[in-house]
């Protein structure tokens, strides 16, 4: 289908655009190029929103940035991978930013946190995570009859400064294709645009170099405002783009009072009997508040003969 099949004769609401939650995979199969293009709105608010009930407090503003931006990043690589499970994107530093996650299912739910020390000067990019800082993706797809997940990690060189050209040069050295990125987030959206060759001679000798010379003329304030329909086709209405998927998007998270459970006999009996008070033991999921409570007996339970461990998940992905 050609998106310029589905352009209104006038800008339409906000909705109706598609420019709502939403991860949107296309081709410009005359430059032998595809893309894919995410736009967060509710869920992205949900996710900021969560660590004001923390006792963390808001993020700074440019920690919430950062935040979005691999937020966005997340959605748009499971448009761009195989994933059957999920793909998350974490930022490790020493300075204020101690932690950043991220990660998207392939069934389209996000979630994400961050973790920051308010008393140091917040980052305002890679360069300012102090020293030895780690940027990964992670993919984790099922495996058949309930075994260990399959999980692949590729670690991100911090070259350039910003998320953006970090995850450029991880994909040109991982698989070896040209690509382009730009990502934006402010208070009330997270947004990102990808776009990448196609392996081997797909479309004509010039069609990478016009693609991104179209990509190029794109601002952070369009990509966040501009419905869907309206920025593929102003962008790229020459090169008759190819609608190839359209899904929703939306926040979820992935805790259960299992993986609570699993979580606390990691921890072994000693420490998870410990943190009883008052005969109640209780849990508080970081991504999305929901608390879990175990009594005396039912953590005893936990470790009583013939209970099985079940593999502990981990806490950062």
């Amino acid at each position: 289908m050609k998106i310029s099949d589905q352009m209104p004769d006038a800008p339409a609401p906000h909705d109706a655009a598609g420019n709502d939650d939403r991860l949107t995979r296309f081709l410009l199969p005359e430059a032998g190029v595809r893309g894919v293009r995410v736009h967060l709105d509710a869920t992205w608010r949900q996710i900021r929103d969560r660590v004001a009930t923390s006792e963390q407090g808001p993020y700074p503003a440019s920690i919430a940035r950062l935040l979005g931006e691999a937020t966005a990043a997340a959605a748009l690589f499971t448009g761009h991978a195989k994933v059957d499970g999920r793909l998350s994107v974490q930022l490790r530093g020493n300075g204020a930013l101690r932690t950043l996650f991220a990660e998207c299912t392939a069934a389209g739910t996000l979630r994400g946190i961050a973790q920051f020390d308010d008393e140091q000067p917040a980052p305002q990019g890679l360069s300012d995570l102090g020293p030895d800082p780690i940027l990964a993706i992670t993919i984790e797809n099922p495996t058949p009859h309930g075994r260990d997940p399959q999980r692949y990690q590729g670690l991100v060189p911090l070259e350039g400064g910003t998320m953006r050209t970090a995850f450029e040069h991880y994909f040109l050295q991982s698989e070896q294709l040209p690509t382009k990125l730009l990502l934006a987030a402010d208070d009330t959206s997270a947004a990102g645009l990808m776009l990448q060759k196609l392996p081997g001679d797909s479309g004509d000798a010039d069609g990478w170099t016009r693609a991104c010379a179209l990509f190029d003329t794109l601002t952070a304030r369009e990509l966040l405002e501009l419905p869907r329909t309206t920025l593929l086709h102003r962008l790229f209405h020459e090169e008759a783009p190819e609608l190839l998927a359209d899904k929703p998007l939306r926040f979820g998270c992935s805790c259960s009072r299992e993986r609570v459970e699993a979580m606390l006999q990691s921890l072994g009996q000693e420490e998870a009997e410990a943190s009883v008070a008052d005969g109640t033991a209780r849990v508080r999921c970081e991504f999305c508040g929901q608390g879990y409570a175990f009594t005396a007996a039912e953590i005893a339970g936990l470790f009583a003969l013939g209970s099985a461990p079940m593999p502990a998940p981990e806490r950062m992905q």
